[in-house]
Parts: C-alpha cells; sequence; structure tokens
C-alpha cells in the first residue's frame, strides 16, 4: 500500500511538473520594448518600465529572446534586458539558465501567437507577410514604398511635360499672333505708302485737254 501512495505521489508530481515549469519570475533591467516577435524589427506593444515583474512564459533555444507576460499582456523581450532571481542572486536569463529557472524552451510562429494575443491590433492585418519574417516584411514594404514613389514620380513627369507642351502651344500661338499682327500692319503700311505717293504724285500735262491758244499745252 506504502508503494501504490508513493507511485501516485510521483504520477502527481510528475503530472503538475509541466505546469510549475510554465512560468518563472523575472525583472526588467531597463525601459524596454515588449515586442509582437523575438527581434526587435518586430511591432512594439508596450513599454516595460525598469525594475518591473514579468512572468517569463518561455524563450527560445537558439537566440537569447523571452515570452514574458506584463499586466496580462504577452509579448517578446531580449534576454540581455530580463533577469531572474537564481540562487540568491540576480542573473540575466541565459540559455544556461533555462533548466535551473524552470523555464521551458519555445518555439515562436506569428500565426499561432497573432491569433492569440494580438487579434485587435492593427499589424494583425498583415501578419501573412509577417509569417515571412521581418526581413520579408521591410523589403516587401520598402518595394512598394518604391514602387509608389516612382508611379507618383512617373504621375509628376507625365504632368511637367503636359503643362511644358501648354506653355510651348500658348508661345507659339502667341508668336503666330504676333506674326499676323505684323504683316497686317506692314500691308497697311504699304498699302498707306502706295496711296500717300500716289497722292504726291505730279499730273502729267497730258492728263489735261489742251484747249487752242493755251499756252501750256505748246511743245
Amino acid at each position: 500500500m506504502k508503494n501504490l501512495f508513493v507511485k501516485i505521489a510521483a504520477v502527481g508530481l510528475l503530472m503538475l511538473a509541466p505546469a510549475i515549469a510554465q512560468a518563472a519570475e523575472g525583472y526588467s533591467t531597463a525601459n524596454v520594448n515588449m515586442r509582437a516577435g523575438p527581434s526587435t524589427r518586430y511591432p512594439a506593444v508596450a513599454v516595460i518600465p525598469a525594475g518591473s515583474s514579468v512572468e517569463i512564459r518561455g524563450c527560445l533555444s537558439d537566440v537569447n529572446w523571452c515570452d514574458v507576460e506584463f499586466y496580462g499582456g504577452r509579448g517578446w523581450v531580449s534576454g540581455q534586458y530580463v533577469q531572474a532571481l537564481y540562487q540568491q542572486r540576480r542573473v540575466y536569463v541565459g540559455p544556461q539558465y533555462y533548466r535551473p529557472l524552470g523555464i521551458p524552451m519555445i518555439r515562436f510562429s506569428v500565426d499561432n501567437y497573432w491569433d492569440r494575443y494580438y487579434r485587435n491590433r492593427d499589424f494583425y492585418r498583415d501578419r501573412d507577410r509577417w509569417s515571412r519574417g521581418p526581413d520579408y516584411y521591410y523589403r516587401d514594404r520598402d518595394n512598394r514604398d518604391r514602387d509608389r514613389d516612382r508611379d507618383r514620380d512617373n504621375r509628376d513627369r507625365d504632368r511637367n511635360w503636359r503643362e511644358r507642351d501648354g506653355d510651348r502651344d500658348g508661345r507659339d500661338r502667341d508668336r503666330d499672333w504676333r506674326d499676323d499682327n505684323q504683316r497686317d500692319d506692314r500691308q497697311r503700311g504699304d498699302r498707306q505708302g502706295d496711296d500717300r505717293r500716289g497722292d504726291d504724285r505730279r499730273p502729267d500735262r497730258r492728263d489735261f485737254d489742251c484747249r487752242p491758244g493755251d499756252p501750256s499745252c505748246d511743245e
């Protein structure tokens, strides 16, 4: 019977072990951003003040980033800004302390994590691009920004060309109008000169009929 109780107790402890190892208490060492993923390129979701208490829910094995809980919110903080109490002293959370502190090693998935904690966030609608990694997201965003800038530049050039063409057409019309006016003025001046020269011409004596006995008719 005693052995049976020991076995039951052992099974109970094994069943409780995962729950016990789900979190460890930590402290932020600076005013640090809690982010939506394990990188400074993920969106910031909150600022944890220096000295604040956080619950460390798990850390990645390949990089020193930990999933923490702060005032009911969840996010990721670099282990170099989180300390935990180990053997009566505070140590920065690192892979060598995961097991002694009872911190599980976990993985990160944008789809699962964001579906659970960030459905009401603006960046959630871009989760498909974020799921490929922050580097892809920013590269894709930069490409879209360049395409938008190129389209805007093309529109500006087209507008400038149309304005220049309109100005040139206007100048051509003004020049044609001035040329027409100048030509009309010259033509009017020529006609007026001809009229004046006609008025100044002396009449030929032969234009008059000579009367007999008129001395002016003698040749």
